[in-house]
């Protein structure tokens, strides 16, 4: 568990990679610094009172009390098979990669204030609530019987959701529908998702909690999706677009391993064949229609976050199997379509409560110390205007 821990938290600086290279040259380093200022705002957010609200004593099974303030009553005791602090420590990784995830949607013209502002209190009012709900004992989705087996509704549905509503709240960068805004390192982006594939066998296979048949469950049909998924978006676009590209294959990639996330320990290695290969299609049509609604979602968050973890959600409700997890429930394939209501049922009310407090505290940091850096600073880049540094020296 520590060795997946240490994998979950590599994501961040993957997910770094992945974001940075495909901006312009003048704003890499101010995309780097949403996903890096993450790791340490939201690990001090996490120990002082995040971790307290999302697995503390439940209040209504809506939020956590504040028995684990500054951990305190976190030590060395078991929580299930593994100490008490391995289990803060590893859930505290997802903690930190779901608002980076976000910044896809505002790079190149978010303020770094209104970044970090925004970072904390989205994470307060809105991750570690959603985290109660779905993962803590008495969370009331949890008891309900809805299924998340590493984060597809609390990490990337909350997160892509989110995204889209930043995008279009914020509005298009400039020139947006004008000029042509290409990746300005292609490798950097490939080698971000190479160590985003690797990172996520610590995210699905580790949230077993254990080394054993679970844990292999998940390690492989993680792997299977990532793969399916990267197939059919690259097939779907050879066949739109008349030839396959390399960011497009690592957009499936990606695409494949949100949609399995929520369903890896619950579904056999065929149905995470078949999740794969819907969520590459499904999210590509996504990135497309992006096109036609001209939305500036930069980095397709929504698009293969929003849209994958949706579609993930939903479909644990069809290809669970209770045989492979007793921790889990049969599902539409297996003769219970009440299991397709419950996921369902998760899906509109996280996604109700993200939007509406997203929107909020949009507003409030807007009003507080504004959302957008100016056209000039746009122009200049973010880099050189929020942080005074050149990624580059020619």
């Amino acid at each position: 568990m520590l060795v997946a821990s240490a994998l979950v938290l590599l994501m961040t600086p993957g997910l770094a990679l992945f974001y940075g290279g495909m901006v312009r040259r003048k704003n890499v380093l101010a995309t780097f610094m949403y996903s890096f200022f993450a790791l340490a705002l939201v690990t001090v957010q996490w120990v002082l009172f995040g971790y307290s609200l999302a697995f503390g004593k439940t209040h209504g099974g809506f939020i956590g009390g504040f028995d684990y303030l500054l951990l305190n009553n976190v030590s060395l005791e078991p929580k299930g098979s593994i100490p008490h602090l391995v289990f803060m420590a590893f859930q505290l990784k997802f903690a930190i990669i779901t608002p980076a995830l976000i910044s896809g949607a505002f790079v190149e013209r978010m303020r770094f204030s209104a970044y970090v502002l925004f970072t904390l209190l989205w994470t307060t009012l809105v991750y570690d609530p959603v985290a109660h709900w779905t993962w803590a004992e008495g969370g009331w989705l949890f008891k309900l019987g809805v299924l998340d087996f590493a984060g597809g509704t609390v990490v990337h549905w909350t997160a892509g959701l989110s995204a889209l509503i930043c995008a279009v709240y914020m509005g298009k960068r400039l020139g947006y529908g004008r000029e042509r805004f290409i990746p300005h390192d292609l490798p950097m982006t490939v080698m971000g998702a190479g160590l985003l594939w690797f990172g996520w066998f610590g995210f699905n296979a580790g949230s077993s909690l254990s080394a054993g048949p679970l844990a292999a469950l998940a390690f492989v049909t993680t792997h299977v999706a990532a793969g399916a998924a990267a197939l059919s978006w690259t097939t779907a676009e050879w066949f739109f677009r008349k030839r396959p590209t390399l960011l497009g294959f690592v957009s499936g990639l990606v695409a494949g391993l949100v949609a399995i996330t929520p369903a890896a320990g619950f579904v056999s290695p065929g149905g995470s064949l078949a999740i794969g290969i819907i969520s590459g299609v499904v999210c590509y049509g996504a990135v497309l229609l992006k096109e036609k609604l001209h939305y500036d979602d930069s980095l397709d968050a929504w698009g293969v976050h929003g849209v994958g973890g949706l579609l993930g959600a939903l479909l644990v409700g069809v290809f669970s199997q209770a045989a492979l997890n007793p921790a889990g429930a049969d599902g539409l394939l297996q003769g219970n379509p009440a299991l397709l209501g419950k996921q369902a049922l998760a899906v509109l009310a996280v996604g109700a409560y993200t939007a509406v407090v997203t929107l909020v505290l949009l507003k409030l940091v807007d009003k507080l110390v504004g959302l957008r850096v100016t056209e000039e600073e746009e122009r200049m880049g973010l880099d050189s205007t929020q942080h005074g540094e050149a990624a580059y020296t020619s």
